[in-house]
Order: C-alpha cells, then sequence, then structure tokens
C-alpha cells in the first residue's frame, strides 16, 4: 500500500507539468472569462481578453516551432509558470503585458505602420489637404459666423477627460 502511494505521488509529481498546464492554461481561464463577461467591469475583460491573445500567440509559437521547441529542457515548466503569472489575480501578467507592450504598440499613433498605406499622388495645381484649407473651404461655403458657431459648439460638447471613466484613459491604472 505504502509503495503503491509513492509510486503514484513520484508519477503526479514526474508530470506535474502534463496535467497542472491545462488547469492553469485553459480550465480556470475559461472559468473566469464566463465570470469577466457577466460583470460590469471593463477591467476584467481586458485581463481575460488579453490572456486568451497571449495564449493564443503562445499556441501559435508552439506550434510553429515545436522540433526546436522540444529540445528546450525546461519548456514546459516555464510555459507553467509564465502562464500562472499571466493568470493569477494577484499577478494580474496579462493586464501588464497589454500596458506596457500590447497597447504602446498599437494604440500608439506614432509607432502606428500602416502597411496598406499608398501614397497618393500630388498634383502641382491642388492644394494640401489640410485643417486650414478646409476651414477656408468651410467659410466660403456658410460663412465666418457657422464656423465660429461650430467652433463653440465643439467647445461645448467637450468632456474633461479627467471626469468620467473612459475604457482606454491614459492616466488609469488597469
Amino acid at each position: 500500500m505504502r509503495g503503491g502511494g509513492a509510486s503514484f505521488l513520484k508519477m503526479v509529481l514526474s508530470n506535474f507539468d502534463i496535467l497542472a498546464g491545462p488547469v492553469v492554461s485553459l480550465a480556470y481561464p475559461l472559468y473566469a472569462s464566463i465570470r469577466a463577461i457577466e460583470s460590469k467591469s471593463p477591467v476584467d475583460d481586458q485581463q481575460w481578453l488579453t490572456y486568451w491573445i497571449l495564449y493564443s500567440m503562445i499556441t501559435l509559437v508552439e506550434l510553429t516551432f515545436a522540433k526546436g521547441i522540444e529540445w528546450i529542457p525546461l519548456w514546459s515548466y516555464g510555459k507553467l509558470l509564465l502562464s500562472c503569472w499571466l493568470v493569477m489575480p494577484y499577478f494580474s501578467g496579462a493586464a501588464y503585458v497589454y500596458e506596457y507592450f500590447i497597447r504602446p504598440t498599437f494604440v500608439n499613433p506614432k509607432t502606428r505602420v500602416n502597411i496598406w498605406y499608398v501614397p497618393r499622388k500630388k498634383d502641382i495645381s491642388s492644394k494640401p489637404d489640410d485643417i486650414l484649407t478646409a476651414a477656408e473651404k468651410y467659410i466660403q461655403e456658410h460663412g465666418t459666423d457657422a464656423l465660429r458657431e461650430l467652433v463653440n459648439k465643439a467647445d461645448r460638447d467637450h468632456v474633461n477627460p479627467g471626469i468620467g471613466f473612459r475604457l482606454f484613459d491614459d492616466h488609469h491604472r488597469y
């Protein structure tokens, strides 16, 4: 009886990554994602959506480089630790990765690269498309009073970004 328990414990410990991996990286995130969908808070939605994006990226890398990854001695344990860091609410690893890596890359317009950009041919006789040209055209069509009214309306409708909650507020810590 004692030998059977010890061999079972040895088998569990030697295959811990195989047994715990699906629980940590799939079962708990599925449960937490369902709870996040049912809650009113967008913060947990972001946490779990980001987790699934990262999980998909890890799985894609694993499938693509499977022959090379199988030679990395502790890959499965490293992946398990990474999954724990991404999943555990104490660490909020997925939110951290989103805030410091994904968001600056995809949301920041300074670093955004549009691979589908095709420059327009410039005609020598045409004016550049800028705000001054648009304002001059608006004044010609509607008059200066209409432009002044439009600017005043925009000022009244402007909401102070420090008031209220926006999902991607630059000053909010997720």
